[in-house]
């Protein structure tokens, strides 16, 4: 297995696709996606465009559909849901389907919607996505993290880090077998730095600190930064479409 790390969309290839990508946006829609999926809702359905987003909204049975939507870490008015992990609670999504755009995790998401396997991480569940890759043994894998409207996010290269740790001590591997760019080495030794201090890392980031600005999300900060507390695998089942494996 070879490993790529990608900082942003923008920085994948094109022209060609991995065997494998795993999408991540700690702070936090692919900790959102991973906590609704874990609390029973039936699939979260991903959108980099707001009127697709409603479009296929209104042709789902409305007793059966969220909508979820954030720009600039706020909540777009008149949606359901924000992209908060503390929002989606079994009593609100049980059952069902999540239709959602966020400002940077769904447009990562669509850069690498052709992959044969494609499944979301974020630090919650880390080691299960890990497990997943090394059950799958895919031949190349690209972690693409969401950033910040084209810019690199720390948040996102920490989980990045986090996860190659994780293949790491499941694998038995070392990381000079896996790592494919010096950027899965730098955000390896980023996680080395910070592994004991996930949150603080979290709040030191330009987006963490964009959060704070915005009002009180320290629990959002403490949900995020839960290092393996979900067994959950969000992974496209269609074109879009995360479901739980």
């Amino acid at each position: 297995m070879r490993v790529s790390y990608f900082h942003t969309p923008e920085r994948v290839p094109s022209g060609s696709m991995a065997a494998a990508a795993v999408v991540i946006d700690v702070l936090r829609a692919t900790s959102t996606m991973a906590w609704a999926l874990h609390n029973g809702a039936e699939a979260v359905q991903a959108f980099a465009n707001l009127d697709e987003l409603n479009a296929a909204a209104a042709a789902w049975p409305q007793q059966l559909c969220l909508r979820a939507g954030e720009r600039g870490g706020s909540r777009l008015e008149g949606f359901d849901l924000g992209n908060s992990p503390l929002a989606v609670t079994a009593e609100v999504v049980a059952g069902k389907r999540i239709f959602v755009s966020t400002t940077n995790g769904t447009r990562a998401l669509d850069r690498v919607q052709t992959a044969p396997l494609l499944v979301t991480a974020a630090l919650v569940n880390r080691s299960a996505v890990a497990k997943r890759l090394l059950q799958q043994a895919p031949e190349t894998v690209w972690v693409v993290g969401s950033g910040w409207e084209g810019d690199y996010s720390l948040e996102d290269s920490l989980a990045a880090g986090a996860l190659a740790a994780a293949l790491l001590g499941q694998g038995g591997m070392d990381l000079k077998t896996i790592a494919a760019n010096d950027e899965l080495c730098a955000a390896h030794a980023l996680w080395s730095q910070w592994q004991h201090q996930p949150e603080q890392a979290l709040r030191l980031a330009s987006h963490g600190q964009r959060l704070e600005r915005l009002g009180d999300h320290d629990a959002d900060f403490a949900c995020c930064a839960a290092v393996d507390s979900l067994e959950v695998v969000p992974q496209q089942s269609e074109p879009g479409v995360l479901k739980s494996s």
